[in-house]
């Protein structure tokens, strides 16, 4: 058994680069029984039931679909239909006198329209539709920008017929950590301060003033370098095991979003994702065993493969603990390998947002047959990212 890191590939075309994504979360509290939402939803909509404040599961479910429809029709039969992607609700939490909705809202922008200007016009056109329909009006406060999980560059939809080298762009949240400057593990940017790594990569070198992170699709010369403010390594990782194989690193100063460089979105902790998905594998490790990683950024694509065949006798049995999961093919081809510990294994939604859902972790060999690799579950440990990092 060997610690992992990646070499394979996929290849892309270009994408318009006016365009980029904008993630806006919307926080609306509703402070009465008689404004807002919940008004709303009880006048019109005679689905719902007027005793609310009792939470039943099957309201709340009823109020979250309003809710999203309600908001598809602000923009859908607005001037921002070209712009506006999809919304989710994410939240609904029942208050004494009403109820606080949080809503996710995704859009698409030109890439030279500042920040504020984006802002504002949400504001405008949500302040104007929202007051149409009697309902709270927004806190201009409560608007944030955090535009994850989006690249410039698409994903060629072909298969991969070899790995292949990244192209620039391709993977903007995929990081370098790096021990005196040399190259030791794959990260995952989840926010301008914040990565997300594997434990084990750090049981060596505990100092965190010699670590740095350096971003881009080459390791020299980096797109962008930061140093280690410090690491946080899961309580429950102990050296010797295999479990609990997670960490958080903060830089020492912000990141600087751009299109090279982005954070990747975080699944909720109830998000799943079943065998035989397609996702992709990045880092900068060895293109086989016993070899030295690599200066270039390359890629694979591989299958999420079942826990039932993962736990065979002849695969690794009982080593898949929870909150671990395999990817890769069982007849071998592409895998992680030295020097991609710690990178991301990522999957899409059907707007082309971009999820983190694996963590690479351990495995015998690199692409061996019947030993697939093994990834830390980012679902089963999105709590305890969030209670070290407040993502």
């Amino acid at each position: 058994m060997m610690y992992r890191t990646v070499g394979f590939g996929t290849r892309s075309r270009n994408l318009k680069p006016w365009m980029i994504a904008v993630l806006i979360v919307l926080s609306l509290t509703v402070v009465a029984v008689t404004i807002g939402l919940l008004v709303h939803f009880l006048v019109f909509d005679p689905q719902i039931n007027n005793n609310f404040g009792q939470s039943n599961t099957y309201q709340l479910k009823d109020l979250r679909e309003t809710t999203e429809n309600l908001v598809d029709e602000i923009f859908i039969d607005s001037a921002w239909k070209k712009n506006y992607i999809k919304n989710q609700v994410v939240r609904l939490t029942p208050e004494e006198d009403g109820v606080k909705v949080d809503v996710i809202m995704v859009f698409q922008f030109p890439s030279t329209e500042q920040r504020a200007v984006r802002e504002k016009k949400i504001q405008s056109i949500l302040n104007q539709k929202i007051r149409n329909l009697r309902a709270l009006p927004i806190n201009a406060s409560s608007v944030q920008v955090n535009g994850c999980g989006k690249r410039v560059v698409p994903l060629n939809v072909n298969r991969i017929a070899s790995g292949v080298i990244a192209p620039k762009a391709a993977w903007p949240w995929q990081a370098s950590l790096q021990y005196d400057n040399i190259h030791q593990c794959g990260a995952t940017l989840i926010s301008n301060t914040w990565l997300v790594t594997a434990a084990h990569c750090f049981q060596k070198y505990k100092n965190p003033h010699q670590w740095t992170v350096s971003f881009g699709t080459k390791i020299n010369p980096p797109l962008m370098k930061r140093n280690v403010r410090r690491f946080i390594i899961h309580e429950k990782y102990r050296s010797a095991a295999r479990e609990y194989d997670i960490a958080v690193v903060q830089v020492s100063s912000r990141v600087t979003f751009s299109d090279d460089i982005r954070q990747i979105c975080l699944p909720e902790a109830s998000a799943s994702f079943q065998p035989n998905l397609t996702v992709h594998i990045t880092g900068f490790g060895a293109l086989y065993y016993g070899g030295e990683s690599q200066n270039d950024l390359r890629e694979a694509r591989v299958k999420i493969i079942s826990d039932d065949v993962c736990k065979q006798p002849q695969v690794y049995g009982n080593d898949i603990k929870p909150g671990m999961f395999c990817a890769g093919y069982m007849e071998g081809i592409y895998d992680a390998c030295r020097g991609d510990s710690g990178g991301p294994l990522v999957t899409r939604d059907l707007k082309d947002t971009w999820y983190l859902i694996g963590i690479v972790s351990w495995g015998d060999n690199c692409g061996q047959k019947d030993k697939p690799g093994v990834y830390t579950q980012v679902t089963y440990y999105r709590n305890w990212i969030a209670s070290k990092t407040g993502i």
